[in-house]
């Protein structure tokens, strides 16, 4: 089997299937750390994606893992952090919520203790178990998935699946982050209007803070903008003052891969082989991978 893609999809998934005792590749344009994936916030938490129903299910099977992963932070890259949705309520949110343990309302919006993923740290972390299963990663670029000499593809190529589905339902949204010397700050905090384009957000990662954040749709700049920047910086700030002067550190810019509805299914092609499809997860690549990824592995096994 061949898996598209190298990002926290391809490589949760590549990793099911290796240890199910496939022979697995991964083609990827370019490495794990160079991926949306690596510049994601990391907090587990459904946001901008759908169907709604669906994604419950992927997320609550993706919380259960990083749980257990979170006994081994140093080595996973996965912590358990508390935090408050600033606004949140309940009565908003799918049955899905009811599930999350700990979750509960407090004046400012919602609380909880989440995972926190330190997305290099896991990434890497997730290579390497791949490799430990016999799965191999190589850069190599996929121009036509038909094309790809296995009997079964998964196509995990996020942002990428609009030019080589082709699939013009693929949309960016735009995320652009500031990372800055963490002051002391212990908890995450996000406030959230889906109605906007901005949004303040702050999450503790080890050795640093990532300030957010932007979801600008249909935006293909990679090129972090100055002034969206100190407006991250002003928004975060107005919730915790400190961090008005942190030192920052680097910029970041991802594109979140938006469809109307995650693609997680299976196409036969015209030779007999099959391409098993695991793209579209908005805002919440990290939340659902490991629920998607079983899914993704349940098509792909019955194709093997």
């Amino acid at each position: 089997m061949i898996v598209v893609g190298s990002g926290i999809a391809g490589l949760t998934t590549a990793v099911l299937l290796a240890e199910s005792g496939r022979r697995v590749r991964v083609w990827a344009r370019e490495p794990a750390e160079r991926t949306t994936s690596a510049v994601a916030g990391g907090l587990w938490w459904p946001y901008r994606i759908e169907p709604e129903p669906l994604v419950g299910a992927w997320a609550l099977e993706s919380l259960t893992v990083y749980e257990e992963l979170a006994d081994r932070p140093e080595e996973t890259g996965v912590r358990l952090v508390d935090g408050v949705h600033h606004g949140a309520q309940l009565d908003e949110l799918g049955p899905w919520a009811g599930r999350v343990p700990g979750l509960r309302a407090v004046a400012e919006g919602l609380a909880a203790r989440l995972p926190v993923i330190d997305m290099p740290v896991h990434l890497a972390w997730l290579r390497q178990r791949l490799a430990e299963a016999g799965g191999t990663v190589e850069v190599r670029e996929v121009t036509d998935l038909a094309a790809v000499p296995a009997p079964v593809v998964v196509n995990c190529t996020g942002l990428g699946a609009r030019s080589l589905v082709p699939d013009p339902a693929v949309r960016p949204v735009r995320g652009q982050l500031v990372v800055v010397e963490n002051p002391g700050v212990t908890s995450w905090f996000t406030s959230v209007d889906h109605a906007s384009a901005a949004s303040a957000y702050f999450i503790p990662q080890p050795g640093r803070l990532l300030l957010g954040g932007t979801a600008e749709e249909d935006d293909w700049s990679l090129e972090p903008d100055p002034a969206t920047a100190e407006a991250i910086v002003a928004r975060c700030a107005a919730v915790r003052p400190e961090l008005a002067d942190a030192r920052v550190l680097a910029h970041r810019v991802g594109l979140r891969p938006a469809r109307e509805a995650v693609r997680l299914e299976r196409q036969p092609l015209p030779d007999g082989r099959v391409l098993v499809h695991n793209y579209g997860h908005g805002g919440a690549g990290v939340t659902v991978a490991w629920g998607c990824a079983r899914e993704a592995a349940g098509l792909a096994y019955r194709t093997a």
